[in-house]
């Protein structure tokens, strides 16, 4: 082989081994890393809370008034509101005896008096009579009588006449449970304003 053919191939085995170099490295070269992907987390929105419903108040109307019972009435009801919420007061009603605009409470009795009745000077809240009240003889009452017990209505006071008519006098006041629409809490409330003597 003459020295010229050997230059040759030496020539070309560097040509080779430079394009094989530069090949691989081109190959090589890392591709370019993407970014890491950041993911931010917004807080979650809180929940509105809903409106809270107006709060009321239960009180009794009793007394002389159309339909006497229990009544949800408004935060700022007075006493006014609660007898209209009971239908409104009978003509026998003494509506000059009461304060008719006294701010009501939660549990809280309203008694509207009759023509000539004494009045509490505000609603009463349940407590119990004065001890010089006088009794109530439950054995020889009338409907309007019994009226006046605290509690008592005009459907009840003449269940308790047809309960002692059919079964005869009460022998003691605890006897006036086995009356229909009287349960213990209304004897609590009653107990100390009525006699059977």
């Amino acid at each position: 082989m003459s020295k010229q053919r050997i230059a040759q191939v030496v020539f070309l085995s560097v040509i080779g081994v430079v394009v094989f170099f530069v090949i691989y490295t081109i190959l090589k070269k890392p591709e370019p890393t993407s970014p890491p992907l950041v993911i931010t987390l917004q807080p979650r929105p809180t929940a509105i809370p809903p409106t809270p419903t107006p709060a009321s108040i239960n009180v009794y109307v009793t007394g002389a008034v159309e339909k006497p019972d229990v009544y949800a009435l408004p935060l700022s009801a007075i006493v006014k509101d609660a007898i209209e919420a009971a239908g409104g007061a009978t003509n026998e009603a003494d509506l000059d005896r009461i304060n008719l605009a006294t701010r009501l409470a939660d549990q809280m009795e309203v008694y509207v008096p009759r023509q000539g009745e004494a009045a509490p000077s505000a609603p009463s809240s349940g407590s119990a009579p004065d001890a010089t009240t006088t009794k109530i003889n439950i054995n020889t009452a009338s409907v309007e009588e019994l009226d006046k017990l605290s509690g008592i209505g005009p459907s009840i006071a003449k269940a308790i006449i047809d309960y002692r008519t059919k079964n005869g006098p009460f022998k003691q006041i605890e006897d006036i449970n086995d009356v229909k629409g009287i349960g213990d809490a209304l004897f609590e409330k009653i107990k100390d304003q009525i006699t059977v003597e």
